[in-house]
């Protein structure tokens, strides 16, 4: 009898253990390492746009986490634009579009009256 229970215990332990594991925190944000050992996605390369602040009287950007304002230099390049979702580095030789959330680029909203007319909505 005392086998059976031991047996049916560690059945139960190990089967609590497994299932913990396969558990994924769906609120963890994609770069969180909890230490588990488990392989996670891999730390982006180059310069990462952080934040971006704009007033009346001045445009900021955190890169990399460093604060750099319109026309200040950031590594070897220099800011040339600032929006309201990227920023715009010049190099030497080349130049380079930083955006606040990668793969979403911002596009201007058509006229009132041309969305009317497409939507074929006429008053």
């Amino acid at each position: 009898m005392n086998r059976v229970l031991l047996l049916s215990l560690i059945c139960m332990a190990s089967s609590a253990l497994a299932q913990r594991a396969a558990l994924v925190d769906p609120t963890r944000p994609p770069t969180w390492t909890g230490g588990s050992g488990a392989v996670e996605s891999a730390a982006p390369v180059g310069p990462q746009l952080q934040s971006i602040l704009i007033s009346p009287t001045r445009r900021i950007a955190v890169i990399s986490g460093s604060t750099v304002g319109l026309g200040e230099k950031f590594g070897g390049a220099t800011v040339v634009a600032i929006s309201e979702g990227a920023v715009m580095l010049r190099y030497a030789d080349r130049r380079e579009t930083l955006h606040l959330i990668p793969g979403v680029v911002k596009r201007e909203r058509r006229a009132d009256a041309e969305t009317q007319l497409l939507k074929g909505n006429s008053r």
